[in-house]
């Protein structure tokens, strides 16, 4: 078709002017001769090259059936398709023609979008989708360019293009899968059967991209692109504030764990009810927010063409999918990306998630209530005794209506509370409780942890630690008049569930503090969502520098993000510096250093390049390996070849096991070191030549102190059935901080806290100083100011700790 002859589709829709082009397809404004020239637009289908006769017909019947399947979607946020016809053996789509801008041209012209905006937007975009998945139809290309922006509704375009590309890699044999791989889930680029979770991924990239101003994976060529998206968590976002999130729920790499659209909208509702309205944004038609499902008004001027130099599409009525698409070799000539089989427990965006996907929780709700009355903060008058178990909702205050109703749908976990007279995991039989009162006040403390999945042994050590710190709290009365109860709540060390475990924690009234989470990943979903409500949290567990020190600490900006945060642990920014310390102390003084890309793994390496600098010590060489890479012939005969008295590799343990293996192979016998990424015992499962190798892992061993000792005693005879693990004994000081802050608030208040102790208890905690099971506890902008580390050896095949000394010298 061209501009100049002007001829008529199908003998009706007169071509005026091309108004975009992309990989797929050109876009059109034409004109309706049969309905008195109503404006339409009108897009051309592109056939790829070299397909034969055969390919092409079968490939027309299979997309003109879908494309027709596209106009029984009635929906305004769904571009209203009229017409799908032949044209000189191509598909033509005559649609309507909506006046406004892509989102990508919106990012493009003026940068990051407000939260609210984004929102607004993922909300409008999310009830088409949920609009066309129950019609049975995945859109499977969801990016800013085919999200419109017209003056009162958000369109979603180009429904059947991606279709197009897979049935064109079906029948041309070409081994290619067609797609914009920035958007894709980890699914859709191994090539399987797309499902709804494929949009909501492709959402979730799409959104963020709006509000930081970037995709949430890029890198150069598609290869890496694609270890980075199966390998890789996501960056966190610095801008998303709290649409955070639903962007962590959404980009979720397992796809039966990823959030449902149900889930989802309510994470977007909550934000919308949080957020500022922001003064630009179209004012929401009830319920869904989107103008008539009619095309907006016509405008005479015309939409101007590409720019071929730009990356993301033009403006257009009807925008095709003209972002470059990407090739991907299909899984049957393509060497499949191995995942790695253990999630992060170091950083929150620290590579390759460290441990399985964890099984989802199957234990009810189970709320147990203590057997004597007392009052509970906030109420006007005792508990009701009864069976054990309350049902129905305890009234919320406005502030956790608005935090916690929103997301609370999302938990799949249990949520239990414990009075101290039982316990599921030790039956002790003694009654707890040492005030003797006949009514005291009661405080909860939640804790987060992994009760299911891959890590509930050691989530089940956090519990048991904090369940240990209150049942010693009220048995030895250490703050008259308060009893303490625990709630329990189980993320599955899934980031996807901090989120929802944050807002039914928030909505439960008497829970005046939070311990944990165990992983950073989790932290990042959780943590902002008890801030906001002005929840103290202290995690025994976390090591993500950007949670204490800000998302861009590494170049020296460091601003405390959540003032209500902390934790009894170190962070990754000490570990370099010790392992730095502990090589020149043991007669090293050349270094050869490695890392994987990872911002854990670049971290550790950049703290160890520049303490050891400080020291005397000569870097001999560095290089940054391909997480995904499992040949290091090259790599070792550099380092062979450099003199290196030693290799520092900053990442995680699949990828540092082969490469010490195969320096020790090319006869390189020198140890490897790195951080707690390689502390596990798959390291050493995958590597028979380990011996020798060290690793560094934050904290030091209970077993170094006396009260560290004593409380391994206590907890061995409480009776539990799991070991208290490496952060038992930090989750029982993590409680003991919030113990002491509640003495603190109600000394100061004359005995008794008041309702409104949240607010009170974060100061309380940057003011707390005591002896610990770990070691003095006492906190500097939410970090430990007491840090700890420890460094393991390989000694005939299993670790053993070798030095535990200061974070600082």
């Amino acid at each position: 078709m061209t501009e100049q002859n002007h001829e008529l589709i199908a003998g009706r829709y007169q071509l005026v002017e091309r108004i975009g082009q992309g990989g797929m397809g050109r876009v059109w404004r034409g004109l309706d001769q049969q309905l008195f020239g109503r404006e339409v637009a009108v897009k051309e289908i592109l056939f790829p090259p070299g397909m034969d006769d055969d390919a092409r017909e079968a490939l027309l019947r299979r997309f003109t059936g879908e494309a027709r399947a596209a106009v029984t979607l009635s929906h305004p946020g769904v571009i209203t398709v009229h017409d799908v016809v032949e044209h000189h053996g191509a598909p033509v789509i005559v649609m309507e023609l909506v006046r406004g801008e892509s989102l990508a041209a919106a990012i493009r012209n003026r940068g990051r979008l407000p939260v609210r905006r984004v929102a607004e937007i993922g909300a409008a975009v999310l009830d088409a989708l949920t609009a066309a998945h129950e019609a049975g139809i995945v859109h499977r290309d969801i990016k800013p360019d085919n999200v419109l922006l017209a003056k009162d509704r958000v369109v979603l375009t180009d429904f059947g293009i991606a279709h197009l590309a897979d049935a064109t890699t079906k029948l041309s044999h070409s081994g290619m899968v067609i797609g914009t791989p920035q958007y894709m889930p980890p699914e859709q680029l191994d090539g399987k059967r797309p499902t709804p979770a494929n949009d909501l991924w492709a959402l979730g990239a799409t959104l963020y991209h709006a509000v930081e101003g970037h995709p949430p994976f890029e890198a150069e060529g598609l290869h890496a692109l694609a270890v980075a998206v199966f390998t890789r968590p996501h960056r966190p976002p610095v801008h998303a504030g709290p649409l955070a999130p639903a962007l962590d729920a959404l980009l979720t790499k397992d796809p039966a764990h990823r959030v449902g659209a149900a889930e989802a909208a309510e994470l977007l509702r909550g934000v919308l009810m949080s957020a500022a309205p922001h003064p630009d944004a179209p004012h929401p038609d009830a319920p869904h927010g989107h103008g008539p499902a009619q095309a907006s008004e016509p405008d005479s001027r015309p939409v101007p063409a590409p720019d071929p130099t730009a990356t993301p599409a033009p403006d257009a009525a009807v925008e095709p999918s003209s972002a470059p698409t990407m090739p991907k070799q299909a899984p049957s000539s393509t060497p499949s990306v191995a995942t790695p089989t253990v999630p992060d427990l170091s950083g929150a965006d620290a590579g390759p998630p460290r441990h399985p996907v964890p099984d989802p929780p199957t234990a009810p709700l189970v709320v147990v209530t203590p057997d004597k009355p007392r009052r509970t903060l906030g109420a006007t008058a005792p508990s009701e005794e009864g069976d054990g178990v309350r049902s129905g909702a305890r009234g919320l205050t406005r502030r956790s209506a608005v935090l916690g109703t929103a997301l609370a749908v999302l938990a799949t976990g249990s949520l239990l509370t414990w009075s101290l007279t039982r316990d599921d995991d030790a039956q002790s039989g003694g009654r707890a409780g040492g005030s003797g009162a006949a009514s005291s006040v009661t405080v909860r403390i939640g804790v987060d942890a992994p009760l299911s999945g891959g890590l509930s042994s050691m989530g089940a050590g956090i519990r048991n630690s904090a369940e240990l710190a209150v049942r010693t709290a009220n048995e030895t009365g250490h703050v008259p008049g308060v009893t303490f109860e625990i709630t329990v709540v189980d993320d599955e060390a899934d980031p996807a569930k901090g989120a929802a475990n944050a807002a039914r924690l928030v909505s439960d009234d008497k829970l005046v503090g939070v311990v944990g989470p165990l992983n950073s990943g989790v932290a990042r979903t959780l943590v902002p969502t008890l801030s906001r409500a002005g929840i103290v949290n202290v995690s025994p567990g976390n090591t993500d520098p950007a949670l204490t020190l800000g998302p861009d600490w590494a170049s020296g900006t460091r601003v405390r993000p959540y003032s209500t945060y902390f934790r009894t642990i170190g962070t990754d920014v000490d570990q370099g510096p010790f392992a730095a310390r502990y090589l020149h102390g043991a007669g090293k003084t050349k270094l050869y250093v490695v890392d994987d890309g990872s911002s854990h793994g670049t971290a550790l390496a950049s703290g160890l390049t520049a303490e050891w600098k400080k020291l005397g010590g000569t870097v001999v060489g560095t290089e940054q390996v391909d997480p995904a890479e499992r040949s290091f012939a090259g790599l070792a005969v550099r380092v062979r070849s450099s003199g290196a008295e030693a290799v520092y590799f900053g990442g995680y343990y699949d990828t540092a096991a082969q490469l010490s293996q195969q320096l020790k192979q090319a006869g390189v016998a020198i140890p490897l070191m790195g951080g707690d990424g390689i502390f596990d015992q798959q390291y050493l499962a995958g590597n028979p030549q380990a011996e020798g190798d060290l690793a560094t892992q934050i904290g030091a061993p209970a077993t170094e102190s006396a009260a560290g000792r004593d409380f391994l005693t206590r907890y061995g005879e409480a009776g539990y059935s799991q070991p208290p693990g490496w952060y038992g004994p930090y989750a029982y000081d993590a409680t003991w901080a919030l113990i002491e802050a509640v003495k603190a608030v109600a000394k100061k208040e004359g005995g008794t806290p008041a309702d409104d102790i949240r607010a009170e208890l974060p100061r309380a905690v940057e003011q707390l100083a005591f002896d610990g099971v770990t070691g003095r506890v006492a906190f500097d902008g939410g970090d430990p100011v007491s840090r700890r580390l420890t460094v393991y050896l390989v000694d005939d095949g299993s670790w053993q700790a070798t030095t535990t000394g200061p974070a600082t010298p």
